[in-house]
Formats: C-alpha cells, sequence, structure tokens
C-alpha cells in the first residue's frame, strides 16, 4: 500500500495536523496506518501519549535520516499505509522520505510567505523527479482556512493550478477540533467535543476521501 509524505519547509504549516486526520480518517475506514514521527518537535508522540490510540493505528517515533528508508520499506506492506510527518526544513531527511513516496502532500496557510515558503518543497520533490527519473505524484492541501476564502487565498489557488499543480479540495478548515487533537488526543470521534464538531468530521472525513481518490486513481 502507499507511502504518503507530509512535506513543508515551514513551521506552522499543519503538517501534523494534516497526518493525524488523515491517518485517523483512514483508519475510521479499516485501512492499518502506520505513522512516522520524523518532526524533531516530536508532535505525533505528543499526540500518541495523549490517549489510547485509534485503532488500526501506529506510531514510530524518532525516525532518523539513516532509517528512514528502512523503516518505511519495512511498514510499507499489503493492505496498509505509511503516513510521514516530515521536519519543517529542507534537508536530506526530508529528500530520502520523498524518494520512497507514492504521494506527497505540501500543506500551506493561504499567504503569500506560506505559499513562497512552500514552493521550495514542489521544487524538492521536482529535484528527487529528476534523480529517480521517475514522477512523484504531489498536491498542496491548504491548511487553517476560513469558510469564506480570501481573496488572497483564491489567487494563490488560482496561481498553483495554472502552474499545473495539484490543489485538494476541500481544504483543512481552522477547527477547533483539529487543534484540541494535541490537547486530547484520540480521534474526532473520541475526543471530547470542541466546537463544531460535526463541520469538523465532515471536512476531516472528505479531505481524506480526496486524498485517498488520489492513491487509488480515481481523480
Amino acid at each position: 500500500m502507499p507511502t504518503i509524505v507530509v512535506a513543508s519547509p515551514k513551521g506552522g504549516a499543519g503538517k501534523s495536523t494534516t497526518a493525524v486526520l488523515l491517518g485517523t480518517e483512514l483508519a475510521s475506514g479499516g485501512i492499518p496506518v502506520t505513522l512516522l514521527d520524523c518532526d524533531p518537535n516530536r508532535s505525533l508522540t505528543l499526540w500518541a501519549d495523549k490517549a489510547e490510540l485509534p485503532a488500526g493505528i501506529s506510531v514510530l517515533s524518532d525516525v532518523s535520516e539513516a532509517d528512514i528508508v528502512r523503516t518505511i520499506k519495512a511498514h510499507d506492506t499489503d493492505g496498509k499505509v505509511v503516513i510521514v510527518d516530515l521536519e519543517g526544513v529542507a534537508s536530506r531527511l526530508v529528500s530520502r522520505a520523498i524518494s520512497q513516496a507514492d504521494l506527497v502532500l505540501t500543506p500551506m496557510r493561504a499567504t503569500t510567505l506560506d505559499a513562497t515558503i512552500g514552493g521550495r518543497a514542489l521544487q524538492l520533490i521536482a529535484e528527487e523527479e529528476e534523480a529517480l527519473d521517475r514522477a512523484i505524484p504531489h498536491a498542496v492541501v491548504f491548511t487553517m482556512t476560513k469558510a469564506i476564502q480570501s481573496r488572497q487565498h483564491k489567487g494563490i489557488a488560482l496561481s498553483l493550478k495554472e502552474q499545473g499543480v495539484d490543489v485538494i479540495d476541500p481544504p483543512l478548515m481552522e477547527r477547533a477540533a483539529y487543534s484540541g487533537l494535541f490537547a486530547f488526543g484520540g480521534d474526532l470521534r473520541s475526543m471530547p467535543p470542541q466546537g463544531n464538531m460535526e463541520g469538523a468530521c465532515e471536512n476531516a472525513a472528505a479531505f481524506a476521501m480526496q486524498v485517498y481518490k488520489r492513491l487509488t486513481g480515481e481523480t
């Protein structure tokens, strides 16, 4: 099954939130998921320590540059999905993880700064494609977005699409429940209610479905 790498050189872009939401939504659909925590901030590990892990999910911590390829291959088995949460820099570790990806997700906020720095992740992907002589599917996911998109958001999304960059729709909205995951652990179904839980669940499920469709070639 596929390896999904969540990569952006910018800290605070929503990488760990994206990884946890995607992992828990896929697991709730019956797909076993292994999350690899390669971020020095250990966000996934801290989330995993807050509460009992949802069924179908395992978390491996402190995966290093020397271990990353071997670890991905060891867990990339039939019927499972590997999701890699990377550090917020452009590094050899990031490049090695991207080289193993079946899909790279680049989270970014809908700001000019995030789009500029996020573009470096797209450049890293292009460099790995050239080195490996194969295409690496990738997509941008906007994070912490508002219900009414700003002119800046629309402009950045349009610019990316005109450059041929895949942009996942729906984006991940700004939801209290998403922040709450890292306070309470678990998933959206097990944590104490935070804000509009129904809206958060619908948004996360729709996002995960769009990622799943990319993995299966349905889009």
